[in-house]
């Protein structure tokens, strides 16, 4: 199922000389979770829950530093923008609008340093487990952008673009007050290297997607408070991986990535902290392997 949404991909600065490279031609899988050993600690707690997909619960740095050196195509992921503190000395009571939002569920209020220190040990892990030119896009504040480029080119990352997803029935909270807020950021990385997989198909791509927000459909197995629409993820699978690609996610959330992934062709590899987002993962992505 390909994905009808637009994206530009727009590349300048400026990464280390050595990595500066030409496009070589279309890279072939040479990984298959299942008859090789992508997992390499045996000891850690991943379920082949599907023919495509290895999930875990626990730590994303402990158990990526389990995934094979060079074995993973693209990281599609959605960490923690750590707002939760930002939000409640504004003030903000949004709970009282919206159930299990995010400044109040608890994993989104580290102290700046504490954050730093856990994306920097995810850039690095990333670095590590995706092959050369391998990419990596994640959802990120737009508050954090800076922050998240320092970090990444710190882990031989070079920096694309960052673009923006638009959701078109934002909730209208204070809509007599000030502008409702109805866009999320999104950054695009390339591992050591400029260039990495771009199925364009000779169309022009913005770097603005836009959609609705997610759909009750897909909350079925239960809501998380930052669901991102299964079109949007679709988006970028299609655009950024070939199929039988392995495609990592190591903050699932609810499993969107991997239905993603699932829905095309590609292999997944998700980690999940929280034990009930981790069932709900594991729900939706069974839920729509056997469809």
């Amino acid at each position: 199922m390909k994905s009808t949404l637009n994206i530009n991909i727009v590349s300048e600065p400026s990464i280390k000389q050595n990595f500066l490279e030409e496009p070589n031609s279309l890279y072939s899988p040479r990984y298959n979770l299942f008859n090789q050993n992508v997992i390499t600690n045996t000891h850690t707690q991943f379920e082949s829950i599907t023919t495509n997909s290895k999930i875990a619960n626990g730590d994303c740095e402990e158990l990526m530093s389990s995934i094979e050196s060079g074995s993973v195509d693209l990281i599609l992921t959605d960490p923690p923008f750590n707002l939760g503190s930002f939000m409640h000395k504004r003030g903000t009571n949004l709970v009282k609008m919206r159930e299990n939002q995010f400044a109040y569920a608890g994993w989104d209020d580290l102290e700046y340093e504490e954050w730093l220190m856990k994306m920097s040990a995810f850039f690095k892990e990333s670095n590590r487990i995706l092959r050369k030119k391998g990419s990596l896009l994640l959802f990120m504040s737009l508050m954090k952008i800076e922050s998240i480029i320092n970090l990444a080119e710190e882990n031989n990352f070079y920096y694309k673009t960052v673009g923006v997803w638009h959701k078109t029935n934002p909730m209208p909270r204070n809509m007599n007050l000030h502008f409702v807020n109805s866009t999320e950021a999104w950054v695009y990385f390339i591992n050591e290297g400029t260039t990495g997989t771009f199925n364009n198909e000779n169309k022009v791509l913005h770097d603005f997607v836009e959609s609705s927000l997610t759909t009750q459909s897909e909350k079925k197995f239960g809501k998380h408070p930052t669901q991102k629409p299964i079109d949007v993820l679709n988006h970028f699978t299609n655009v950024l991986s070939n199929e039988g690609d392995v495609v990592c996610d190591p903050f699932m959330g609810s499993g969107s990535t991997g239905v993603s992934c699932e829905m095309n062709n590609r292999q997944f590899i998700g980690i999940e902290l929280n034990e009930e987002y981790y069932n709900i993962s594991k729900n939706r992505i069974q839920d729509i392997a056997i469809k």
